[in-house]
């Protein structure tokens, strides 16, 4: 039987170092991310959503799309074109570590990705800082350089590797207690930088910590306990990139049935869709460092299980109003 069902198309965000509560830390927003796809025909996400080092728990209807490429998507200037695989290019700095090398050797054996290094000739150098309002920043030197050499290769997706520059202080504190992620900041920046020069999608992971060392065994906040029990880093993004979609003809704005994100965050994926009127769910448990006021267009619920009851009243063609107190006459007189 044949059905003309509309598809539910959901776009679900994260923002990086903004200390939210679900999706801050390392790959913590994968479960509400796996229950999003549930009930969705595509999920839309971004690399810090379901990147928890060497573990990403994407599902076969996730779209991974960096950054700066997904604000361009809902701004409706470019479409995501779904592909088979790409052909990923991982760029490192000088020498090539053994673990990089092995991470290449298994996403090839288990995912059956298509994937091969390039060592940088100029390294590319990455320092976190904080900015004003308590968010994580950073520098990035190298950047060009890096788009300059690559440029060279044949290569659809490029996942990059390296040391993220943080004191020990900052890293010990949020290992143990959570917070802002340092590296948050610094790691968007550098694949924004990137990802627009390069037009391709693009994916950073940090080499390891820096301070902490292979030394450091303690049991951690868990919402960071992926990042203790990884080795390179690396393969979340593989598994990511591997079939991320290219920019080209196919999935439009016009395909996206809502937005869900963070209480207390307004940004270009916001703006972008409140000009189109695409519903935007905010979830108030998952709030940020940010406190933003929400516009009244927003949707507010209190968890991401009744943000998944709202897309799957979508799907059922019923009016969310419906299913709530009973409807009397005077909701429906105007």
């Amino acid at each position: 039987m044949c059905s003309y069902r509309q598809k539910i198309n959901t776009v679900f965000i994260v923002p990086t170092g903004v200390g939210a509560e679900i999706g801050g830390h390392a790959g913590d927003a994968n479960p509400a991310a796996k229950l999003i796809a549930s009930v969705s025909d595509i999920l839309i996400t971004h690399p810090n959503v379901v990147n928890a080092s060497d573990i990403n728990e994407m599902t076969e209807n996730t779209l991974y799309v960096e950054g700066s490429i997904l604000d361009r998507f809902l701004e409706g200037e470019i479409e995501l074109q779904p592909i088979f695989y790409n052909r990923i290019l991982v760029a490192v700095n000088a020498p090539v570590s053994p673990h990089t090398i092995n991470a290449v050797s298994a996403a090839r054996t288990t995912i059956g990705a298509d994937v091969s290094i390039v060592e940088l000739t100029t390294p590319l150098i990455m320092r976190a800082t904080k900015a004003d309002d308590n968010t994580a920043s950073g520098i990035v030197y190298g950047w060009q350089e890096l788009v300059d050499q690559v440029s060279q290769y044949d290569f659809d997706a490029l996942a990059i590797t390296s040391l993220i520059e943080v004191d020990e202080k900052t890293e010990l504190d949020y290992v143990r207690h959570g917070g802002v992620n340092p590296w948050g900041g610094v790691e968007a920046k550098a694949s924004r930088l990137i990802a627009s020069a390069l037009n391709k999608p693009v994916a950073h992971c940090p080499f390891g910590y820096g301070s902490l060392g292979v030394n450091f065994c303690e049991v951690v906040e868990p919402r960071i306990s992926a990042e203790m029990i990884s080795m390179c880093y690396l393969h979340c993004a593989l598994k990511g990139l591997h079939r991320a979609p290219r920019i080209g003809s196919g999935l439009s704005v016009r395909d996206v049935s809502c937005l869900i994100t963070p209480f207390g965050c307004v940004g270009r994926p916001h703006k972008a869709c409140l000009e189109r009127d695409i519903p935007i769910i905010a979830v108030r448990e998952n709030s940020t460092c940010l406190n933003d006021p929400m516009p009244d267009s927003f949707i507010i619920v209190e968890n991401y299980l009744e943000a998944v009851g709202y897309i799957a009243a979508m799907r059922a063609g019923v009016h969310p109003s419906s299913v709530r107190r009973p409807i009397r006459y005077t909701d429906i007189l105007r």
